[in-house]
């Protein structure tokens, strides 16, 4: 960790697609990430230059335009604090960020631009981009989202769409196995890798990827989780993976509720159980 003026700067476990370096100051709450094996941010040098009107008090409009959007991270992680009891942050001015999960899975937060998908194209050989965003939270972002879906279909990425409400447990546990009918189709044709991602891409999306995960590589839920999260620091919610378990492997009208069983319940699954489940799953294929 290098040092300016004695300050010691914040490194990211996370990549960016930008090609330059930034030196900021976060908070020193945020230094509580120390973990190995990690990627770091290239980010753009920022410079900054008083216009008349700021220095006689008055803020341009790139300074109210820069106060709106620090307003809504602040929201947005003061509700994933709350709601998810989620002790991580999303730092939306720092652009596209993203963890290669296996050689075949990518998790990260929301393409901005379509450059974003350029690089996903020419870096990561990217060929499936499966989104999880609900409409109302690309507009919250204010992200001008046809020309990156229009950038995808003219550099031949497939992008998908399974939208789940954000810091919403159980809208997440319905959506689950739609969304990982879809990611399982893209990484079992073969054509490159699969790109999942929310808004920060610090719960649904990880999400649905410890539940493939989980349901398609033999894992038990806790291995899935621990092996995705100690490469990307974030905070799903597993109850919601087992809910969606529960919801495939038992699906009768005779069984107990979901609710009564204990915490450990459907951490882990019986062959028979994980076959009943896969086919479940690809069964929803184009639905």
């Amino acid at each position: 960790m290098s040092c300016v003026d004695g300050r010691s700067c914040l490194s990211s476990i996370f990549k960016c697609p930008l090609e330059t370096e930034v030196l900021f100051e976060k908070r020193k709450s945020t230094c509580n990430l120390m973990l190995s094996n990690t990627h770091f941010f290239k980010m753009a040098r920022l410079s900054c230059k008083l216009s008349d009107n700021e220095t006689r008090g008055n803020p341009s409009s790139t300074e109210v335009s820069f106060r709106s959007k620090t307003n809504r991270m602040e929201e947005y992680n003061i509700a994933m604090k709350k709601i998810m009891r989620n002790p991580y942050e999303y730092h939306h001015d720092l652009g596209m960020n993203y963890t290669l999960i296996t050689d075949n899975l990518i998790v990260g937060s929301q393409p901005q631009k379509p450059e974003d998908i350029d690089h996903l194209k020419k870096e990561e050989n990217v060929a499936y981009i499966l989104n999880l965003q609900q409409d109302k939270d690309i507009e919250y972002w204010e992200i001008d989202f046809q020309p990156i879906v229009k950038r995808c279909q003219a550099i031949g990425i497939r992008h998908m769409r399974r939208p789940a409400k954000d810091f919403d447990p159980d809208s997440l546990r319905n959506q689950l196995p739609k969304a990982v009918s879809s990611l399982e189709w893209a990484i079992s044709e073969g054509k490159g890798k699969a790109y999942v991602h929310c808004t920060a891409g610090l719960g649904r999306a990880p999400a649905v990827a410890i539940a493939y995960m989980f349901w398609f590589c033999g894992m038990n839920l806790n291995t899935a989780y621990d092996t995705l999260t100690s490469k990307r620091p974030c905070g799903p919610n597993k109850k919601a993976i087992r809910g969606a378990t529960y919801d495939l492997a038992k699906n009768d009208p005779w069984k107990e509720p979901f609710e009564n069983l204990p915490e450990y319940a459907f951490e882990d699954i019986a062959d028979w159980e994980r076959k009943l489940i896969q086919e479940c799953v690809r069964s929803l294929r184009g639905t």
